[in-house]
């Protein structure tokens, strides 16, 4: 496998990472759609970057993430979820992982730890957060053994159908 992760254009390369997501995920057209504004919208945010991962030259997967700002959309709605827990302190100082998506071809193979490892070696800030689905999925057993904890469950995203948890962990990431 000649995989290579790299920074990643992603405002250039979105529509292939958002077909990416697409397939990991489960997005239709209308989402995917609405996603690509919304990743477009973020990439211009100070400190926002990406890496991709690919094989043979076609991308695999991605990660992209900025430091937290309590002004953006995600950290108005997931504060109260935190202060309700004692963990609103967790949105300062904080680098959030905004996705993180492998092919499902390609992953079990350990791409995206790398992805979000290196991303976060790179990050300035002391802690990572991130919001994943509340369930009992690969992509939480993969946050909780690089250290990150839940912070607070059961989250609602306005338009999402399913609860997200929040989770913590303190920078450099947890090595096995």
């Amino acid at each position: 496998m000649d995989l290579v992760i790299g920074p990643l254009d992603l405002s250039s390369h979105v529509d292939e990472a958002l077909a990416v997501q697409a397939v990991a995920f489960g997005l239709g057209p209308e989402e995917v759609a609405v996603r690509r504004h919304i990743v477009l919208r973020h990439m211009t945010c100070l400190g926002a970057r990406a890496l991709g991962a690919t094989v043979g030259g076609r991308l695999v997967g991605f990660v992209y993430g900025m430091p937290n700002d309590r002004g953006h959309w995600w950290s108005t709605v997931v504060e109260p979820y935190l202060r309700a827990e004692g963990n609103e302190g967790w949105l300062d100082h904080s680098f959030v992982i905004t996705e993180l998506h492998v092919h499902p071809l390609h992953q079990n193979r350990g791409i995206g730890r790398h992805l979000i490892t290196a991303i976060t070696d790179s990050a300035a800030e002391p802690r990572s957060i991130l919001s994943a689905i509340d369930t009992d999925s690969a992509a939480r057993g993969l946050y909780h053994s690089l250290g990150y904890r839940d912070l607070a469950r059961q989250v609602l995203f306005p338009s999402a159908p399913k609860p997200y948890a929040i989770m913590g962990a303190p920078l450099p990431l947890r090595r096995r």
